[in-house]
């Protein structure tokens, strides 16, 4: 039974993937629950968004590892269509600015310099140590970590990368109406909600937890955090010193930078349906743009690492700019008047957000196992920095949720 002077059981901050996966949890268990968002939606960095009659999505829109992949099973239970084709990342449409030879020649360094990250991890555990010096390869090595991870190489964990290499498959499934529309369309009925409500602070109090808003304060038994560690490590939330470990190890876990754009098709575009190209394979800071995914009239063009911190610092002009430029160079000049700028994301600018999914140091693979760890039994923390090797993923984000609400029921018990 609920003490007298808590409002509700467990309040869960945060209605992203992993917060949605907690409130599904404990929407059966018996516990009254709150979850609080900071912003005007749910989804957190899964978001689709309908425009021009279009359903895309600005974060992540892939099922990665559908065979294990919780959203895949939701999306079943639902009757929402999945689209199991194959995706065609590591492809370059009709070999533009990119000859089969050097196609393969960049795969081959690629797969060397996986390689070596074993050794690596044995000595400095820094993945740029794995690259060979000098190699033509390196700034497309960088590249495409920039896509996967967002993050430097020069500051990445090559434990924590193989990590999530080892634990990945090669089935990515999408759904026509939208990963982010998922997410945000499975939050439970029984599970209070308010968005448009940051946290300010969280408080330990006898033997619950305090959680302070512009609306006032609440009082719980228990609160699940599935902030991001950007949001964790910052100063938005006033949170107690008991948590400084916890402080310090999503500090061990930054953000990496992911953006996307949106071109509409306006015109007639020698374009393919479900293609994809890179933009300067020999450049790290490059786009890869995937032509008429689904059969849609757009261009989604991904921004990662160097290119997305770009479109960070000088905006969403600048990033389309940068982007019609690359598009232009492999299909002529005439393609710019066939190509609008229809929607762009900012994850590296939203303030509670803070960024696109988490990536280790050098040395501190292991943050994400203390970042994990329930404090005094009564605060528990879930996201997908918080899974040991499908953080990046909405499914490692849920999966995390799970655990954590399992682990407040025991709490609670």
């Amino acid at each position: 039974m609920r003490p007298a002077n808590s409002d509700f059981d467990v309040v869960i901050v945060g209605g992203g993937a992993a917060g949605i996966g907690a409130a599904r949890h404990l929407a059966s268990s018996g516990l009254s629950t709150l979850l609080l968002e900071a912003g005007p939606r749910l989804g957190g960095r899964a978001w689709t968004q309908e425009i021009a009659g279009l359903s895309l999505d600005l974060g992540c829109g892939w099922m990665h590892s559908a065979e294990k992949n919780a959203w895949v099973g939701i999306a079943n239970d639902a009757g929402i269509l999945i689209d199991q084709s194959r995706a065609a990342w590591g492809t370059q449409y009709r070999n533009l600015g990119f000859t089969p030879a050097e196609q393969s020649a960049a795969r081959q360094n690629f797969e060397d310099w996986m390689r070596r990250l074993v050794q690596v991890c044995k000595t400095t555990d820094r993945a740029s140590d794995a690259l060979d010096p000098g190699n033509p390869w390196n700034h497309y090595l960088r590249a495409i970590v920039g896509f996967i991870s967002g993050g430097d190489l020069d500051a990445m964990s090559a434990t924590d990368y193989l990590a999530y290499d080892d634990a990945s498959t090669e089935s990515n499934w999408r759904s026509p109406a939208g990963l982010g529309a998922l997410i945000a369309g499975s939050f439970p009925a029984g599970v209070a909600l308010r968005l448009a409500t940051p946290v300010q602070a969280i408080g330990l109090e006898g033997s619950g937890v305090t959680v302070t808003t512009a609306r006032g304060t609440l009082r719980a038994r228990a609160a699940l955090l599935t902030v991001s560690t950007a949001v964790l490590a910052g100063e938005s939330i006033t949170l107690p010193v008991q948590l400084d470990p916890w402080r310090e190890a999503a500090k061990l876990l930054p953000l990496g930078h992911n953006e996307k754009l949106f071109f509409e098709i306006v015109g007639e575009v020698p374009f393919e349906k479900e293609n994809q190209v890179l933009g300067n394979p020999r450049a790290t800071c490059t786009g890869s743009y995937y032509l008429r995914p689904l059969d849609l009239p757009v261009v989604e063009c991904f921004l990662g690492g160097e290119s997305a911190r770009m479109a960070q610092e000088d905006g969403t002009a600048a990033a389309f700019a940068f982007a019609l430029d690359q598009l232009s160079a492999l299909f002529g000049a005439n393609i710019r008047g066939k190509l609008r700028p229809l929607l762009a994301s900012a994850w590296g600018r939203t303030t509670h957000v803070g960024g696109a999914y988490s990536y280790a140091v050098p040395g501190h693979a292991d943050a994400r196992r203390v970042l994990a760890r329930p404090c005094e039994q009564r605060l528990f923390f879930a996201g997908e920095a918080t899974h040991v090797n499908e953080f990046s993923t909405a499914h490692g984000a849920h999966d995390s949720g799970v655990r954590a609400a399992q682990e407040v029921i025991a709490a609670l018990a």
